[in-house]
């Protein structure tokens, strides 16, 4: 039964956030990625802080060991995103317009935008290296990584408990997809081909179904380390929202925009309680 769980959620999170991404990035909706971030940001850290740490720390684990696992889990993330097998920021197109003129521009033609932005991608950054020879493998071996990371952290949290992993497979679903539509702009400058775009970036979201099997088998194994697990799920939740995505909405924006993101980020948070409030009735 929560093998089931586990399948469904993972499969939500990786495979629908794909769809949800190419919804948004082909669509009318592409303006609204930076909410996006605001409410990806808020819903991750609402997800770390009110629900996986917490479960965490009801159990018999001390503190200390917990808090330890706390800060070694943030600088593993933090390492295997300079190995670039994590999130990069830099497929990130959310608040990429770089100078006013370019935002003054993002003003004006909302749709275009992202790829007006994009056209040039690989010169602002020293580091478009080489995705357009590798035809944005790289980005998809970082992707598969990623996903199979999430898969592991849906299954220790719906080991946990069912309403738990419902809120991180929600979790990972909301963050994946400005992470997918970054891929989806990587990928369709390599190839025009909006349809093989989305399958490859759909292979890599599907490796979260695997990633969740693995981790039902693995927690299952180890139940006694539940609580670690939860608290490594925490880790790379809170250093996606930190590292990843707030630093994109750090950008200089009029006090308008900035009630925006706050708002969006309230949403975040707001939408996580309301979920766990509501399964809490049941």
């Amino acid at each position: 039964m929560t093998l089931l769980a586990i399948l469904m959620g993972t499969l939500a999170a990786g495979i629908g956030s794909v769809w949800l991404a190419a919804l948004l990035s082909f669509g009318v909706l592409a303006r609204y990625t930076q909410h996006m971030l605001s409410l990806a940001a808020g819903a991750l850290l609402a997800t770390a802080f009110m629900h996986l740490l917490p479960e965490a720390f009801e159990s018999q684990a001390g503190a200390k060991e917990l808090f330890a696992t706390l800060l070694v889990g943030l600088v593993f993330f933090f390492l295997l995103d300079k190995a670039e097998l994590w999130h990069h920021g830099h497929e990130h197109h959310g608040g990429e317009h770089h100078g006013p003129e370019a935002a003054a521009h993002a003003q004006h033609d909302h749709t275009g935008h992202v790829h007006a932005a994009h056209s040039h991608h690989g010169h602002n950054h020293g580091h478009g290296h080489g995705e357009a020879r590798t035809g944005g493998w790289a980005v998809l071996a970082g992707d598969s990584v990623h996903a199979f990371g999430d898969g592991i952290l849906i299954a220790s949290a719906f080991m946990a408990d069912l309403r738990l992993g419902v809120v991180a497979a929600l979790a990972v679903l909301v963050h994946e997809v400005p992470h997918h539509m970054g891929d989806l702009v990587v990928l369709r400058q390599t190839s025009n081909n909006r349809r093989a775009a989305l399958v490859k970036v759909s292979l890599a979201g599907a490796v979260t179904a695997l990633g969740g099997v693995v981790g039902y088998a693995l927690v299952d194994q180890l139940y006694d380390y539940l609580p670690f697990f939860l608290i490594m799920a925490s880790s790379s939740f809170i250093y996606v929202a930190l590292a990843d995505l707030i630093p994109q909405l750090q950008k200089r924006v009029t006090a308008r925009e900035t009630m925006a993101q706050i708002a969006w980020l309230a949403i975040g948070i707001g939408l996580v309680t309301l979920i766990s409030g509501m399964a809490h009735h049941h």
